[in-house]
């Protein structure tokens, strides 16, 4: 290596190999394409080593700019998080705070919580990733987690939430056209609402299920919230939370003496405990999901 390259130019690998092309990438980072092209050259000539080679196909990422990219998408999210960080004046609740949630949590829990602490702080911004993968909280992915399974790693602040339940539902109009089912049994003749990929976890928690075979499935998606738009529009009989089916009188709850319990987290890296805004919003978020 003949310099040391600026982090500009590292975050304008990672859109190239992200993006696909210098276009793509220019713009993802509101960039120009000759300024995208200026910063691949520049590396290269950093490193000593050619990090693309041009195809019929476009650009094609060398074994080098290959294991760049997780080093790279590290220094990305330590930048955001370090923007994030500095984006508030110490002991007060303002600036950024990006929170990490599942599909249902994020869409149907979160919002009316996330609304009140802007209301009370109208200086706080937030950010909400929603998915199901698991936000690394050491390298700062996000700043604090909604999670289902219970954190593992010393240095992160957790706090265990009141198990989430969840139950069979279905669609009055579905129940009127196809009947209710009695017993567990009884579902292997109407349309099951379930997954797609299975994964360990799931196998675990549905094991004694029987009727819960991803081929007895009319309708398969591995988005818990596609899952229940499903059930909404009455396709048919799936699993949903029950506090969330609750709150739509359309919806009848199915076998309520079959229950499954979700654990539910909440977690922030421990150096942020003493910061007024991630400790509000931590807070804030661990009352309102346990009401």
């Amino acid at each position: 290596m003949s310099s040391d390259p600026d982090w500009a130019l590292y975050r304008t690998l990672l859109a190239v190999l992200e993006e696909g092309s210098l276009s793509a990438a220019a713009r993802s980072l509101g960039l120009t394409q000759p300024t995208i092209a200026r910063h691949v050259d520049a590396l290269e000539a950093a490193l000593g080593a050619d990090l693309f080679v041009r195809s019929q196909r476009g650009l094609e990422p060398t074994d080098l700019a290959q294991s760049l990219r997780s080093h790279a998408r590290i220094m990305a999210t330590t930048a955001a998080a370090l923007l994030r960080t500095a984006s508030g004046a110490r002991g007060e609740v303002a600036g950024t705070v990006r929170i990490s949630a599942s599909d249902v949590v994020g869409v149907e829990h979160l919002p009316p919580i996330l609304t009140r602490l802007r209301c009370e702080h109208p200086a706080l911004v937030i950010e909400l990733s929603l998915s199901d993968r698991l936000d690394d909280l050491l390298a700062r992915e996000s700043d604090i987690a909604v999670r289902m399974t219970e954190p593992t790693q010393v240095a992160l602040l957790a706090r265990r939430l009141p198990p989430v339940e969840l139950g069979f539902h279905a669609h009055r109009g579905y129940l009127e056209r196809r009947g209710t089912p009695s017993t567990l049994a009884d579902l292997a003749a109407h349309d099951l609402i379930g997954y797609d990929a299975e994964t360990p976890a799931l196998r675990a928690m549905i094991k004694r299920l029987t009727p819960l075979d991803r081929q007895r499935f009319a309708f398969r998606a591995d988005s818990n919230l596609a899952q229940l738009a499903a059930i909404r529009a009455g396709f048919g009989i799936g699993i949903c939370q029950v506090g969330v089916a609750r709150r739509d009188p359309a919806l009848v709850r199915i076998l309520p003496e079959i229950a499954l319990q979700l654990p539910l987290w909440i977690v922030m890296h421990e150096d942020l405990k003493t910061s007024a805004r991630f400790r509000m919003v931590f807070d804030a978020i661990a009352h309102g999901l346990a009401t």
